[in-house]
């Protein structure tokens, strides 16, 4: 390889990438370019190096490498940095290194979107330096991960290769669809694309599988016990490291605590093991840690953060257990669950035991588990307001991108609705100045709109410590179990509200009674000041305390669900511990200090309604159950649901009232009454109430009678084919409604201008009207015994059905009609029987 641009202590160093290196500039000249190599082959520290050698004019090439993980952004910088003379810089959130004079710069997924939309838009005045315009070459590392800010990221540089000669894309991966994806890449780009391929450098790495059958999946029931024999038998048989790939944070934790009994008798013999952590919710001091080499021998459990960018020097066993914690749609909603990895997972895996030296590789599972191949992209898997409204920010429609895999229509759909209502796009789906606002802030698009919805500074301030609370990785605190403790809590915040305790927490020194993770609580401050930095806020040690606050919360939670009515939950009437809002269900989370019951522990009636901030989807029983967990409630109050309009009006079963007859109209949310009031209508809703009041004979007594006989006949006469005119068959209430529409009639004092006979039915012409009455009665009177007949003339079956009477039999036929080539039936409650 070119020695040029590195420093002396890494030219003697050789790794397998370098054997592409004199096709690999060749190539990138004239192509973009699909990189495919074996983990541990040098893929993420030479390539940017090539990439940002200086070409004929003798300028060096700005680089941009994207790395889907915070912390490998900052590992590789650091690494990169030390083998060359070159300015590299990394830029994660809340923090970056990256100036103008930065030749290669790694960055974040999400950093990279942001880049890529200055310039754009209400920010057209913002210094493009900036931003993605000056880079060169974009490499998207550990592209198999397939993200959807990757995907969107690639389609959108896809097309804006198209329009400039000199700008390279580059994918790379250990495992990944090279000839797909370099089809992808050629097409309609305006350059040619190349696939390199470079074999890693892998040690042996002897396989084993520890299920009891060929055919048996990865299954997480007795995970911990087998973690704990396999770890077991690992520590005796190799000197190095032991890496156990977990599905979560609950797993990792039960497998700990299953393998301190085994580090315990280890230590007996004089050596001692460190049990360890990896996920993204630890601290960076404890990444750099678990980094970096270490005297003693190791155990690390971790997610699969592992698997991909990050070398875990030392390890020499890996233990897969062959699951993940993975997101899909399911019933609209995105859901999370517990999946089985793909065959391309468990090869990057297996992969991590062989860096140095020779390896060995445990799977929980059978050799003949049928596993995918490789993991579904997160586009086709999760919702999209996210990646649409990126999409929108940098003047392309999602939809219309062309992307590696389809997209699918009911998600674009979803995306679209909700983007729609919160006014973040238009009819076109071009994003509006209110979508240029929620853009920047970096967190959840519907948090921005919150914030951006506000009417003042202090709702706009509580949103924003709430939105920073929810939006980290992992939860601030955890709740108190015992009697006392809880006892403290409800001293310091009295309100069951979690929201409001999340803000406390946030701006406030935590009681001692709360389990703070004070990490979590840290970057949650972090992300706080810097969404107030940029709204012009003030800072958080400014902000107001919230005690004796109880005024600006309810006007803050009312602003709130005017600006998303969805998010206002009601308790069911049965169970009492799930709400609905009229779309959704959500159950209360365990976690939740919203009360499960109708009384709290002091004997007060507990809040029916909740402003539900936070939630999560799993997978409930049966193929397309989707249970939501509502994890962040706010209880309001129903005059609140009042108060910012929501629920629909209709009209109660009782009288009108008074001259002006006013009705009791009731107020509905979510199938519940929240409200009752008198009401002078008019409209539809006073053709209601009159069409009510004259069916039941408060109004022209009598007439309700004599229409719905008519109307009766006329249907009888329409279903037996007599009629010569187009009119359908008819019902009492819609006929009544037209009718009254007909004459103008628009409120009750409209009804003094009409007569009782201007509502009548024309239907059977008069002079035929006795014969057919006699012919298809609808009422029959025989003895002791009263029927109301029901006719089915396609059938050519007549219904006789009890009304009421002291007699014990049935009619019989020579009671009845004479009706010819029909079969008639008595039904009296749930019995029917033929009348012969």
């Amino acid at each position: 390889m070119s020695p040029k641009n590195l420093s002396s202590a890494s030219v003697m160093t050789s790794l397998p990438i370098d054997a592409l290196y004199d096709e690999f500039v060749l190539a990138i000249k004239d192509n973009h370019l699909v990189v495919e190599s074996d983990t541990g082959s040098g893929k993420s520290t030479r390539l940017p190096l090539w990439c940002a050698e200086a070409g004929e004019s003798g300028k060096g090439k700005r680089v941009l490498v994207v790395e889907p993980r915070r912390v490998a952004c900052l590992a590789l910088a650091g690494f990169v940095g030390a083998q060359t003379d070159l300015d590299v810089g990394y830029a994660i959130r809340f923090d970056s290194t990256v100036t103008d004079e930065t030749q290669i710069a790694f960055v974040t997924p999400g950093i990279a979107l942001r880049w890529l939309s200055m310039g754009k838009g209400q920010d057209a005045q913002a210094d493009e330096k900036a931003g993605l315009a000056c880079f060169d070459t974009v490499i998207i590392d550990e592209f198999h991960e397939r993200r959807w800010d990757t995907d969107l990221l690639l389609a959108m540089l896809k097309a804006k290769a198209a329009q400039q000669d000199n700008f390279r894309l580059i994918l790379t991966s250990a495992t990944i669809d090279g000839e797909r994806l370099t089809a992808y890449l050629g097409k309609d780009s305006g350059v040619g694309a190349r696939r390199l391929q470079a074999q890693g450098r892998r040690f042996h790495v002897e396989l084993r599988y520890e299920a009891a059958e060929s055919h048996h999946l990865p299954d997480v029931r007795g995970v911990e016990q087998r973690v704990k024999k396999t770890v077991f038998g690992l520590l005796a048989e190799t000197k190095g490291d032991v890496l156990v790939f977990l599905p979560g944070k609950r797993e990792i934790q039960s497998c700990l605590q299953a393998c301190e009994g085994v580090v315990t008798q280890i230590a007996a013999s004089g050596e001692i093991i460190e049990l360890l952590v990896l996920h993204g919710g630890i601290s960076a001091s404890e990444q750099k840690a678990i980094l970096g080499l270490s005297k003693r021998q190791r155990v690390i459990f971790a997610t699969n953060i592992a698997e991909t960018s990050l070398t875990i020097p030392g390890v020499t066993a890996v233990v897969d257990s062959g699951l993940e914690r993975r997101t899909h749609q399911r019933n609209g909603r995105t859901v999370l669950s517990l999946a089985r990895i793909s065959k391309a997972s468990s090869d990057q895996r297996m992969g991590r035991a062989g860096r140095t030296q020779a390896g060995i590789c445990v799977r929980l599972w059978g050799m003949g588990a049928p596993l995918e191949m490789v993991t579904p992209p997160e586009l086709q898997r999760e919702e999209l307001v996210e990646p649409m409204l990126a999409a929108a920010a940098n003047g392309f429609c999602l939809k219309a991108l062309n992307f590696v895999d389809i997209i699918p229509a009911k998600a674009l759909e979803i995306a679209d609705t909700k983007l729609s209502a919160m006014g973040a796009i238009d009819g076109q789906g071009k994003i509006t100045p209110h979508g240029y606002k929620l853009l920047p802030l970096p967190i959840d698009t519907q948090f921005s709109h919150l914030i951006s919805a506000m009417p003042n500074d202090e709702c706009r301030g509580l949103m924003v410590d709430l939105a920073a609370g929810l939006s980290v990785s992992q939860r601030l605190f955890v709740m108190p179990s015992s009697e006392s403790d809880l006892k403290a809590l409800n001293e310091w915040e009295p309100l069951d509200c979690d929201a409001f305790l999340l803000i406390k927490l946030i701006r406030e020194k935590p009681p001692e009674c709360i389990q703070i993770n004070h990490e979590a609580r840290k970057e949650a401050r972090l992300l706080s000041s810097q969404i107030r930095s940029s709204l012009d806020l003030p800072p958080l040690n400014k902000a107001l305390n919230l005690l004796g606050g109880t005024h600006l919360r309810q006007a803050w939670l009312l602003e709130v669900i005017k600006a998303l009515p969805e998010l206002a939950f009601i308790r069911r009437e049965k169970r009492i511990t799930a709400l609905g809002n009229g779309y959704s269900e959500v159950q209360i989370g365990r976690d939740s200090r919203f009360c499960c019951e109708l009384k709290d522990s002091q004997g007060k009636e507990s809040a029916v309604v909740a402003v539900v901030f936070d939630q999560h989807s799993i997978a409930g029983k049966g193929s397309k159950q989707t249970l939501n967990l509502a994890s962040c409630m706010a209880p309001i109050s129903l005059n609140t649901l009042l108060e910012a309009g929501l629920g629909e009006e209709r009209l109660t079963e009782k009288r009108e009232q008074g001259k002006n007859h006013r009705v009791l109209v009731e107020t509905v949310y979510a199938g519940r009454v929240i409200g009752t009031h008198l009401k002078e209508v008019e409209g539809e809703q006073a053709i209601e109430a009159i069409v009510r009041s004259i069916s039941v004979g408060r109004t022209f007594m009598g007439i309700a009678v004599r229409i719905n006989n008519d109307i009766s006949a006329w249907n009888i006469w329409v279903a037996l084919g007599l009629s010569e005119c187009d009119r359908p068959a008819l019902e009492f209430i819609s006929y009544l409604s037209d009718k009254l529409s007909e004459l103008g009639v628009e409120s009750f004092d409209d009804l003094a201008l009409i007569e009782a006979e201007d509502l009548l039915f024309e239907g059977i012409p008069d002079w035929q009207r006795e014969e057919f009455d006699a012919m298809y009665p609808t009422k029959l009177a025989l003895a002791q015994l009263n029927l109301t007949v029901e006719y089915q003339p396609k059938r050519k079956l007549v219904t006789l059905v009890y009304a009421d009477g002291l007699r014990k039999i049935g009619p019989k036929r020579w009671e009845l009609p004479r009706w010819l080539d029909w079969k008639i039936q008595y039904r009296k409650a749930s019995r029917v029987v033929d009348v012969k």
